[in-house]
């Protein structure tokens, strides 16, 4: 239960998938209150019904196009703190509709125990709309990430053919390596150290580094190695395949007896990198 509220979970990348998202929510919040007309919404009688209930698509659809606008700045996203945020939604959402329920609809004299209704009845409404929202982003997200692996794992990514020309030096303290780059895999760090993977005469070695990622990264990097995950570097030339689900990707070097993780802030890079080796 708590590995799955802590998983990954998408954000939106661009403003027009915001408002096309938002603007969804909003609708169904619109649907649901035509179509089953809940808390008492079946005895309200006017010719022009239908039409006084859709200010409550933009209310919401305001609510989610703000929340969501504030959390695409977020890097690191997940089920837990997209639960959070669509509390804040609910809340925002039940105090608008509050306000225009009052002074437009029902004409009631203003106070906390009439919000508390409202704020009840949002949280009624809005539970299921936000699970239909929240489970369809996921799958939308899951699909992205399965149909980009297909496209990208029929051919092997092959190693660019400058690759074996260029020579990586790595000097820590009195420690001294020089290799191809076409014999270099990938580095992880665990706190304080580095473990360098290489190849040598065919078979894998280890050397492990008292230094941090980002100061080896330093001395590593080229076009095909970069940094991939908070923990690792990679040389996206040894990359022979691919593969991802909603939590992200992972790349697969046949060499290793590990895959290693993409984050899905480096995503942007790592992505297009490999589509470029893989043509």
């Amino acid at each position: 239960m708590f590995s799955l509220i802590a998983s990954s979970y998408p954000t939106s990348k661009s403003v027009k998938e915001i408002l096309i998202s938002s603007l969804a929510a909003g609708i169904l919040v619109y649907l649901f209150l035509i179509i089953f007309q809940p808390f008492g919404t079946e005895n309200f009688h006017h010719p022009y019904k239908y039409l006084i209930l859709f200010p409550y698509t933009l209310i919401f659809g305001t609510a989610f196009f703000t929340s969501n606008l504030c959390v695409s700045r977020f890097k690191d996203w997940n089920i837990a703190s997209e639960l959070l945020k669509i509390i804040v939604i609910l809340f925002l959402g039940s105090i608008l509709s509050y306000f225009y329920n009052s002074l437009f609809i029902s004409h009631v004299t203003l106070s906390f125990e009439n919000y508390g209704y409202m704020f009840l009845y949002s949280l009624a409404l809005g539970i299921p709309i936000s699970a239909i929202y929240i489970l369809s982003r996921y799958i939308y997200l899951k699909n992205t990430h399965e149909n980009i692996t297909r496209n990208m794992a029929p051919q092997p990514i092959e190693t660019p053919l400058n690759s074996t020309k260029t020579i990586l030096k790595i000097s820590v303290n009195t420690t001294e390596l020089i290799i191809p780059e076409s014999e270099f895999l990938c580095v992880q760090s665990m706190e304080n150290y580095c473990t360098l993977y290489y190849l040598d005469n065919n078979q894998v070695k280890k050397l492990l580094f008292r230094i941090s990622l980002s100061n080896i990264l330093i001395q590593l990097q080229t076009p095909a190695i970069k940094r991939c995950h908070r923990s690792y570097i990679v040389n996206l030339g040894k990359v022979k395949d691919l593969k991802g689900n909603a939590q992200g990707y992972k790349l697969i070097l046949p060499e290793m007896d590990f895959d290693i993780p993409v984050s899905r802030s480096f995503i942007s890079i790592i992505i297009p990198q490999l589509q470029q080796l893989k043509k």
